[in-house]
């Protein structure tokens, strides 16, 4: 596969919602039939990672992430959700996997700067997500690191909840975060969790630059259709 652009992030639409699809929701024993036919809709793919402790379920791994490196070209987003104490060398391996951007959870504060510094040296896109419940504001000091920022709008690695009220409030103070940080580049502000179909508009008027699409993508009847949709909100 060919490689990205150094100013990749730099380079994803601005003019409307950016198309990034979880792995998650994805047939996962035809995964790489799955990749060439969402090939022409999605901008970022995004795999989430879990390791039983910090996050409920067990999910992907660095193996996974090298396939995927080698029947799609697109952005590969690593979101981590790992126990502080393995963190660091999940980094490591996903980044040698062949990840294009890795996000920490900002939970993982006692090693946060370290991970960071490591995801820099390493050459790749630094993230951060926030957990429904932690303060929006504990992000500020790590604004300027980063080039995406996400917030989650349900409870952490758990499939098909319902949007929580605070999520529109939630990005609009995230946004005035990333403007108020000095950064000279593009910093992108993220919702992932209650994507539907009457969630997302909202979600984008409230500042959400993309939206992790998860069944919304995978499982519509016209993947065409509805990404049209989404690029028109």
């Amino acid at each position: 596969m060919a490689s990205l652009s150094k100013n990749w992030i730099s380079d994803l639409p601005a003019d409307r919602l950016i198309a990034e699809f979880s792995v998650w929701s994805a047939d996962l024993a035809n995964l790489a039939a799955e990749m060439s036919r969402i090939d022409p809709y999605v901008d970022v793919l995004h795999i989430d990672v879990a390791d039983g402790h910090f996050a409920p379920a067990m999910l992907f791994f660095p193996d996974l992430v090298a396939a995927i490196r080698k029947v799609s070209s697109r952005p590969i987003h690593v979101h981590l959700m790992v126990d502080d104490r393995i963190l660091l060398s999940q980094i490591e391996q996903f980044a040698e996997a062949g990840s294009d951007l890795i996000s920490i959870q900002l939970e993982n504060e006692s090693v946060a700067d370290a991970a960071l510094d490591l995801i820099e040296r390493k050459g790749i896109a630094a993230g951060m997500v926030l957990k429904v419940d932690t303060p929006v504001a504990r992000v500020s000091k790590y604004v300027e690191r980063l080039n995406f920022l996400t917030l989650l709008g349900t409870a952490i690695g758990v499939k098909g909840q319902g949007l929580d009220e605070r999520a529109g409030e939630r990005l609009r103070e995230a946004k005035a975060l990333i403007a108020a940080s000095g950064a000279t580049h593009r910093i992108i502000l993220a919702a992932d969790g209650g994507i539907r179909e009457h969630t997302v508009p909202l979600l984008r008027q409230n500042g959400a630059e993309t939206v992790v699409l998860g069944s919304l993508a995978f499982n519509s009847p016209s993947l065409e259709e509805r990404m049209a949709w989404l690029r028109a909100l």
